[in-house]
């Protein structure tokens, strides 16, 4: 159950980041500053402001790695009550009562 829930929320975040990665805006943008586009670094400085977008893709990868973390931990634990393999299956410990032997065919007269 816990093991769902965290594939399913690291879904989730995965495809989050994923979406604002895509919504901001690259660094490659502010090259044309500098030749006359416009004074995008005047007034935040060189780095420019942190944006929400920013923050929440830093959150999110946050959860993401700690959540990566917990999912290699559960995915490492054995698993108490499952079997390991066909040989350590429930059903093949317990013996196996022989089988009868067929009654001899009638004589032929």
């Amino acid at each position: 159950m816990l093991l769902t829930a965290l594939t399913i929320l690291q879904v989730f975040v995965s495809l989050a980041i994923v979406a604002l990665v895509l919504l901001q805006r690259g660094r490659g943008a502010e090259a044309g500053a500098g030749f006359g586009a416009g004074a995008s670094g005047s007034v935040f400085g060189a780095r420019g402001a942190t944006t929400g977008l920013s923050r929440s893709t830093a959150v999110l990868a946050a959860i993401f790695m700690l959540n990566s973390l917990a999912l290699a931990w559960l995915g490492t634990r054995p698993v108490a009550d499952a079997p390991q393999g066909l040989i350590e299956s429930p059903a093949s410990t317990k013996p196996v009562a022989p089988a009868a032997p067929a009654p001899a065919p009638a004589p032929q007269r």
